[in-house]
């Protein structure tokens, strides 16, 4: 109200002036103020805020490239504002989604000289994090958020693994939102979900056990067959030789011309005859003993590969029972038309840093009208209320209104059924026409960039990719739970680069996909 105020006094004030006025004050403002790009580098007064009221854990930071400041939210608001230093020209900082992965109370650069980043708080796997630096008063950073030293002491241990972190490129907030298509979660449903993920995880316990004896049973079987073949050619050859030993006699038999040959001849064949005929019955005999074994081998094969699957399953609806009691963040993409599921496991990503987070739903999506644009939306529930959540929006990129966006994307009823009920506050849906980035696996939440802006702090750092899959019995990694391995659960499932948008300016910076294996604290 008293920004409106202000512009409607300074509008009376011109008309006062006249045409005249207008020009001779516009000349002198023209005198006195820097160019933009002068006034950009100046140093701006820094400020933090706390809000006046007792805080909650941080939903979302915002990050404001424009006005150089984050501000944290808790599901009633603001709680937490300070000034930034973001990328600089070359080396901006990256305009899009991220969230929390990775926390270093004590952080040093691998990239630059062992460079100081206290109270880290890293959002991609290639080096762009929020931590503590100098604050020149405008964007200086090589492309991470820069926050005041004090302030991200201060706010190291307030925040969590998965916190949604959202670089605007202009000012941004959340704003209350509804809309049919937001999750609705089942009272019924929450209070259920521990009852049946112990129920679940029990029976994967069972399954995982069962799995094991067949599989042992089947090893067994087959090292009991394994020397079947060479025994069996073994004795064939022997009947082989036998049977020669034999005809050979028979043809000295025939042959004999004389009484002592013949009696020579006669004992010779019945040695040879009798030799042939033990061959023969020891070769049946070994058959005959063979068949049960190469049929274990074959029931016990079938019977493992087929408790293999249960385990499979009991493993999946252990997993899932067990995340329904997480937070879910899902991602629609215009680009490639599909829907992505997320969340955060809490296990440890065995090849070092961060957390595993599960990335086993990945479905087409109908988006109404896929030419147009969408904009990026970041729906969040904020707290539970008598419907179910309160819900709020950012809106950080150009394209449809909110509501618009949801409108046009109908999302499998299936998905929305197994994930729906269970939705807790944190909980996100975003829609947007990027794709998610090639820094986006299973150590990630979601990575999306908004491609007509500049991220040259993102990809001047050599891109990270994690192996193209990951073994885990239990579906949390770590071989945590349900024993064992072999059951994939997690994995980069499209390695493929990330195409280029078709609302891309010309000249902007393309995405790149990484070959090189992960490494722990690589920048």
């Amino acid at each position: 109200m008293k920004d409106l105020m202000t512009t409607a006094q300074s509008n009376g004030v011109m008309r006062r002036w006249g045409a005249s006025g207008i020009v001779m004050f516009a000349a002198a403002v023209a005198l006195a103020a820097p160019s933009a790009a002068l006034a950009a580098k100046q140093p701006r007064q820094t400020a933090e805020a706390v809000a006046q009221r007792e805080a909650g854990e941080p939903i979302m930071a915002i990050v404001s490239i424009k006005s150089q400041q984050v501000t944290f939210y808790d599901s009633e608001g603001w709680i937490l504002r300070a000034p930034v230093s973001t990328g600089t020209t070359g080396r901006e900082t990256p305009a899009g989604v991220f969230a929390v992965i990775e926390k270093d109370k004590d952080h040093h650069s691998s990239m630059y000289d062992d460079a100081w980043m206290p109270n880290m708080q890293r959002i991609t796997w290639n080096g762009i994090a929020l931590h503590g630096g100098p604050l020149p008063g405008y964007a200086a950073s090589h492309g991470c958020v820069r926050m005041p030293f004090p302030f991200a002491e201060g706010l190291f241990d307030k925040t969590n693994i998965g916190m949604r972190v959202i670089i605007s490129p202009n000012d941004a907030a959340p704003v209350d939102f509804s809309h049919p298509s937001l999750f609705v979660p089942s009272k019924e449903a929450i209070a259920a979900a521990p009852a049946r993920a112990d129920k679940l995880s029990a029976e994967a316990e069972v399954a995982v056990s069962a799995a094991d004896e067949a599989k042992k049973a089947a090893a067994a079987a087959a090292k009991d067959a394994q020397s079947l073949p060479a025994s069996l050619r073994k004795l064939e050859q022997q009947k082989v030789r036998a049977d020669a030993e034999n005809a050979y006699a028979d043809k000295l038999v025939a042959n004999a011309k004389t009484d002592q040959a013949k009696a020579k001849a006669d004992e010779l064949k019945q040695k040879a005859a009798t030799k042939a005929a033990d061959a023969a019955t020891q070769l049946d005999a070994a058959k005959a003993a063979a068949q049960p074994k190469r049929d274990a081998v074959a029931a016990t094969k079938d019977a493992a590969k087929a408790a293999a699957t249960r385990k499979a399953e009991a493993v999946k609806a252990a997993t899932d029972a067990k995340l329904a009691s997480e937070p879910v963040s899902v991602y629609v993409s215009r680009s490639t038309q599909k829907l992505y599921v997320r969340r955060n496991t809490h296990k440890p990503a065995p090849d070092g840093g961060g957390e595993v987070f599960d990335t086993s739903i990945e479905v087409p999506v109908t988006i109404r009208n896929p030419d147009q644009p969408l904009g990026t939306h970041i729906f969040t529930a904020m707290a539970k209320n008598d419907t179910g959540l309160r819900w709020s929006v950012v809106t950080i990129d150009e394209g449809d209104n909110a509501k618009d966006a949801l409108d046009r994307v109908t999302i499998p009823q299936e998905v929305w059924d197994r994930i729906g009920p269970t939705a807790l506050p944190r909980s996100s849906i975003i829609i947007s026409d990027e794709p998610l980035s090639a820094e986006t696996n299973y150590r990630t939440e979601f990575v999306a960039v908004l491609s007509n802006h500049p991220q040259g702090g993102f990809i001047t750092r050599k891109p990270t990719a994690p192996p193209v899959e990951m073994a885990s019995d239990d579906g949390w990694g770590n071989g945590g739970g349900f024993g064992g391995n072999g059951f994939f659960f997690f994995g980069q499932r499209d390695p493929a680069p990330q195409p280029v948008n078709p609302r891309r300016r010309g000249g902007q910076y393309q995405y790149y996909q990484s070959t090189q294996p992960v490494q722990r604290s690589f920048w």
